[in-house]
């Protein structure tokens, strides 16, 4: 867009002169050629004049517009081109039909530059207009964007850990229930909690099972007394009955254990 001196005396121009030349739209109404005419027109107060473009290929038209233009840099015509064949694509134009190379040879814009560009239009899409309008460089945007990049690849990478870790927590994260973050540091404690109880587990167990083990084939039921028996662990019919459920689901974790 032209600052604004320029606008305004270009709107004075129209005003005078009025619009010599229309402004170029597709067939979906945007605009292909002419947003500081019709800015001016606005100004003006004058009723802006359109035209549809009737050809094959409206990104390339674009880009030729575009690149006839003075005091473009290497980076404005780099993100242009990235920008017009990112339009190609999206209307089904075979990458030989592309306007990336022809610019690449037309203006000695290298592939790498427009590669830079590609990946601005990708990662950082906001900063966009704001290098083609010369308001900061493609350099400094690409970097912008090959940080974001790497924050976006980092988030994946931790998503897809998370969902082999804890399904549950990484749906929260899709459904913005939680934030990574967030649900890494529940995973955190979910897991120490784990720890915690596979500890205690594993105590109870070495502290009870190998002493009972021991007992088989001894006369240690028949010598027990219930008045030195422990508070609170009475041994009933009950209890026993319970303790032999017990070992019995043991035993069927240690044979699926063993045969995971």
């Amino acid at each position: 867009m032209l600052d604004d001196d320029d606008l305004h005396a270009l709107a004075e121009d129209i005003k005078e002169l009025g619009q010599i030349h229309p402004i170029v739209l597709d067939e979906h109404g945007r605009i292909l050629d002419g947003r500081n005419r019709l800015a001016a027109c606005e100004i003006a107060g004058v009723e802006p004049q359109f035209t549809t473009y009737d050809g094959a290929d409206a990104a390339t038209y674009a880009l030729s517009v575009n690149i006839r233009r003075r005091n473009l840099t290497k980076g404005q015509l780099a993100m242009i081109a990235a920008k017009a064949g990112s339009l190609s694509e999206r209307t089904g134009r075979s990458p030989s039909e592309q306007p990336v190379r022809s610019l690449s040879e037309q203006t000695g814009v290298s592939l790498g530059r427009i590669g830079q560009a590609s990946t601005v239009l990708r990662h950082a899409p906001d900063l966009v207009e704001s290098v083609i309008s010369g308001a900061i460089g493609l350099t400094e945007a690409y970097k912008t964007a090959r940080e974001n990049k790497a924050q976006a690849d980092s988030a994946e990478s931790q998503l897809a850990r998370l969902r082999a870790e804890d399904p549950e927590l990484a749906d929260k994260v899709v459904d913005g229930e939680l934030t990574l973050p967030g649900a890494w540091a529940e995973r955190k404690e979910r897991a120490e909690e784990e720890v915690r109880q596979r500890r205690v587990a594993t105590t109870f167990l070495c502290e009870t099972v190998p002493p009972l083990a021991q007992a088989r084939g001894t006369a240690t039921a028949l010598l027990y007394d219930p008045q030195f028996m422990l508070t609170g662990r009475a041994i009933t019919a009950e209890v026993i009955d319970q303790a032999i459920e017990a070992l019995t689901e043991m035993a069927q974790a240690w044979r699926e254990r063993e045969a995971a």
